[in-house]
């Protein structure tokens, strides 16, 4: 029965990536060089980013943040990427959010990425080195769906702590 099982599976998983490939070979596919891509992940509020979060916080507060990033691929499969995002923690503190930085997709499948992100608002500024990983899972010629750890180290060790995140990502690739 193991064995059965485990053949199904493998069949499924070479079907599933021969899809993928064939899906990257046309026209250089969606991270071919001079490509576009616009992404908006999930993530925590916390860490300066440039994502989408909700969630409630002690005494009834909300707190949320809203943001995207943008990024042109300069070769195929690296983008240069740039994101802006915009936080409030249901408190009075709201900090606008910048993220810079490289992501690569390898064999047109796996993105990893670093950047430099940051946080400023009401004088309280902190910056992260962030490194990331995951999966593309192109789910039509112009979308994918990205889930990713993602790690930020923190630059300024009294006002930021070291974050590690799981992220979803929404990209459009154009």
């Amino acid at each position: 029965m193991k064995k059965i099982i485990l053949s199904v599976v493998m069949v499924f998983a070479f079907g599933f990536v021969s899809a993928q490939d064939k899906k990257m070979s046309n026209g250089g596919g969606q991270t071919a060089e001079g490509k576009w891509l616009i992404e908006a992940n999930t993530g925590s509020w916390a860490t300066g980013n440039t994502s989408f979060s909700l969630l409630s916080v002690n005494g009834g507060n909300t707190a949320w943040s809203v943001g995207l990033e943008g990024g042109y691929f300069v070769i195929k499969d690296l983008a240069i990427k740039a994101g802006l995002g915009y936080s409030d923690d249901g408190d009075g503190y709201n900090p606008f959010s910048y993220k810079i930085g490289v992501k690569y997709y390898i064999v047109s499948q796996f993105p990893v990425g670093i950047d430099f992100t940051g946080t400023s608002g009401s004088g309280n500024n902190a910056n992260w080195i962030g490194f990331q990983g995951g999966y593309a899972l192109f789910i039509g010629d112009n979308v994918s769906i990205e889930p990713a750890i993602r790690y930020n180290a923190t630059l300024d060790n009294n006002k930021a702590d070291n974050a590690f995140q799981g992220l979803i990502g929404f990209v459009l690739h154009f």
